[in-house]
């Protein structure tokens, strides 16, 4: 009997151990995590090896609850597969493979926020060696561009606690963004009492989160120029990325601690008759300070930029911009001199006109008091005839008269001048400027014109008169720069003289026109003899028109014709005598009348031949 059950026992040992050296060893291989975006597809895969081989195995998919339990979605072994029902999976899922080849994959389509959860594979083999692996299933968003706003309004250095900066923000997003604030490139630290910066995270029922950052900070004036933005990093499949919002400044309100103010226009020197504009410029800046420009008079414009027109002299002085700082009433002053450059009129010594004797001389002198350096001209008729402040006339003569202007400029401004005149008078008895013509002839009944040019001062006065003690009245008397030129109309009725007699206090003059009629006769046909009239040597002018001097050429003509006939007559031996009293119009018929004087180289005698050869007496 013991030996019986001493026999059981080894046998129950022997399959006792058979039995465990049967069991499998199961090994499942996962990945840590699979990341897609929400609303794709995500594919778990389960890789095992079993020293049973990869046949007959059980497989089985759970997901982990929020609470920590495990959820059944599938089952699978040699003869069935089975997709839980009334899970959240249920009509999301699907699994490929059958496990013959050691791998199977979970795919869930259309994955959703709220399936971030941790999936295991279970593996059984037919021995009962078990297996599991577990993959994390991470659900990404890309969030929308990032925002960033600036406060609209200044901040005071002077605030005591940190102002508003601006705020950024991003919007659905999973996971949660994050907001980096930057200034100048530099990330921004909070700092106690200093820079603030208050995150806000809003859960949407998506599940999606906004970020929102508020960054609050203690400006001082050097931050007026420093830019603001914003960066926002996020996770995504794979990685991280970034992006950044736009760049914003501030308004820095502080006080002025420098005030300059100059003249804007003109450039350089001013003078008087310019517009002036002043600018002020403060290096602070404030909402509420008071800006003003004074001069020494203590008149104000309460304004950065004064205009003044038309400035004189009396414009010149010292500016002042001053600057008021309505938070402690403190002022910042800067100042610039003004200087208007003048010229007064100029001042002609002797003042008024001045008369001169003739041969006596005279010094003049034309000044014009200026802040720069002048030149003086003076001009004569247009022309300059001095330079320099004096002016000197010597040996005073009627040529002497007359209007002097001198003209003062500033070099150093272009049309920057004044001038005066002066006029000058020379004493003296009338000078009738010699004419061209003193004797003239003219026909009957024409008119003759005269002309009588005077100088003198005090102007003369000119009389006409006649030979016969006719007085003549003047057709026209005018007066150019000192020369009275007096002009008469005469008709010509006979031979006359003129006289042109001009007076004043110191003396006088006269000049005589010779004037002889003319009487144009017709030419006979007969002959005609024409005796030139001798003349002085003194120049005549002959006045007519051309008219007369045609008529005058028509007369040479004919008698030229009529002397060519006369010798003609002569030599055929028709004329007769030496006398001319015979009637030469008459024709002689008689060819024994028709006498030749002959001459002869050897006798002074003259012989008169008749036609046939007889002498005739010399007296016939």
């Amino acid at each position: 009997m013991a030996a019986r059950d001493t026999s059981f026992l080894l046998i129950g040992l022997l399959v006792l151990f058979h039995t465990w050296g049967a069991w499998a060893n199961v090994e499942v291989n996962m990945e840590d995590r699979v990341e897609v975006y929400r609303g794709e597809m995500a594919q778990i895969a389960c890789m095992f090896t079993s020293s049973d081989g990869v046949g007959g195995n059980v497989i089985q998919w759970f997901y982990v609850t929020r609470t920590g339990e495990r959820q059944k979605i599938y089952y699978q072994d040699s003869t069935i597969k089975v997709v839980e029902k009334g899970t959240r999976f249920t009509d999301r899922m699907s699994v490929n493979g059958t496990g013959a080849n050691g791998e199977i994959v979970l795919t869930v389509s259309d994955v959703q926020l709220d399936d971030e959860l941790e999936f295991i594979c279970v593996v059984k083999a037919l021995t009962d060696g078990t297996g599991e692996g577990r993959t994390k299933l991470k659900v990404f968003e890309t969030p929308g561009s990032p925002t960033i706003e600036g406060v609209q309004t200044g901040i005071s250095v002077h605030e005591e606690n940190p102002s508003k900066i601006g705020t950024c923000e991003v919007k659905h997003g999973y996971p949660k963004p994050n907001i980096t604030w930057y200034r100048n490139k530099t990330p921004i630290r909070a700092t106690q009492d200093v820079v603030k910066v208050v995150p806000s995270i809003t859960t949407e029922s998506s599940g999606l989160y906004s970020v929102r950052s508020e960054l609050s900070m203690k400006v001082m004036k050097e931050d007026k120029d420093d830019l603001f933005y914003c960066e926002v990093t996020y996770f995504v499949p794979g990685g991280l990325r970034m992006t950044e919002t736009s760049l914003i400044n501030i308004t820095v309100y502080y006080p002025s601690t420098a005030v300059s103010v100059w003249v804007e226009s003109p450039k350089g020197e001013i003078k008087e008759g310019d517009s002036i504009e002043l600018h002020c410029h403060v290096d602070g800046n404030k909402l509420f300070s008071i800006i003003s420009i004074s001069n020494e008079d203590g008149v104000s414009w309460e304004n950065k930029t004064v205009v003044l027109e038309n400035v004189s002299r009396l414009d010149s002085g010292v500016y002042t911009c001053s600057s008021t700082d309505t938070d402690t009433w403190e002022d910042v002053s800067g100042n610039t001199t003004v200087f208007v450059n003048y010229l007064d009129p100029a001042v002609v010594i002797p003042k008024d006109g001045v008369e001169l004797s003739l041969g006596e001389e005279l010094t003049a002198t034309c000044n014009a008091l200026s802040s720069l350096q002048t030149h003086t001209v003076w001009f004569k008729d247009g022309e300059k005839v001095s330079m320099g402040h004096s002016l000197n006339l010597k040996d005073a003569s009627f040529d002497t008269a007359g209007t002097y202007k001198c003209v003062v400029t500033v070099p150093e401004f272009e049309g920057m001048e004044t001038s005066n005149t002066l006029n000058v008078n020379v004493n003296g008895p009338p000078q009738i400027i010699e004419p061209e013509f003193t004797e003239f002839e003219k026909s009957f009944e024409d008119m003759v014109e005269l002309s009588c040019d005077v100088r003198g001062y005090p102007a003369p006065t000119v009389m006409w008169s006649t030979s016969d003690g006719k007085i003549l009245d003047a057709k026209s008397e005018t007066d150019t720069e000192g020369v009275l030129q007096s002009v008469v109309s005469i008709k010509v009725t006979s031979d006359f003289t003129a006289f042109c007699n001009a007076s004043n206090a110191f003396g006088t003059d006269a000049v005589s026109f010779n004037i002889t009629a003319t009487k144009h006769t017709p030419t006979p046909d007969t002959t005609t003899t024409s005796t030139a009239i001798p003349t002085a040597p003194k120049k005549i002018r002959k006045e007519g028109s051309g008219v007369i001097i045609a008529v005058i050429i028509i007369c040479i003509l004919l008698l030229a014709i009529l002397g060519s006939v006369l010798y003609f007559l002569y030599k055929k031996g028709k004329l007769c005598g030496r006398s001319g009293k015979q009637d030469l119009s008459k024709e002689v018929s008689s060819k024994d009348n028709i006498v030749v004087e002959m001459k002869s180289d050897n006798t002074e005698e003259a012989v008169l031949l008749g036609v046939n050869g007889e002498k005739q007496p010399q007296n016939n």
